[in-house]
C-alpha cells in the first residue's frame, strides 16, 4: 500500500518541499505493534503494546497478539517469530486493499 511516510523520528517526510509517498506497509505494521489498545479512537482493539511486553519472559502471548492485530488490519501473516538476535520477523502479505 502507499501512503505518506514517516522519517526515523516519526515526522511527515518532505522532498523537494512536498510530502513523500511510498510503499507504507511496514510502517503500519511498527504502528500497529507499539500502539496501546485504544490509542486509535476509531478502531480501539488494535495495538500490541509491544513495548510494554518486551520484559516479559513468555513471549507466546506477544506473538499472538501481533498475529491478531496484523490480520485484522487486512494481513495474512503466515508466520511471525522472534529470531535469536531478538528481531521480530513476519511473514505474509497484505491483502489487496483499496
Amino acid at each position: 500500500m502507499e501512503d505518506l511516510l514517516l522519517d526515523e523520528n516519526g515526522d511527515l517526510s518532505f522532498s523537494d518541499g512536498d510530502f513523500v509517498i511510498g510503499f507504507s506497509d511496514e510502517q503500519h505494521q511498527q504502528h500497529i505493534l507499539i500502539a496501546n489498545k485504544g490509542e486509535y479512537k476509531e478502531f480501539p482493539e488494535i495495538g500490541v503494546g509491544l513495548i510494554g511486553m518486551l520484559g516479559d519472559d513468555d513471549y507466546t502471548p506477544i506473538l499472538i497478539e501481533a498475529k491478531k492485530n496484523l490480520q485484522y488490519d487486512g494481513m495474512t501473516v503466515r508466520n511471525i517469530k522472534f529470531e535469536n538476535d531478538g528481531n521480530l520477523t513476519i511473514y505474509g502479505e497484505y491483502n489487496n486493499k483499496a
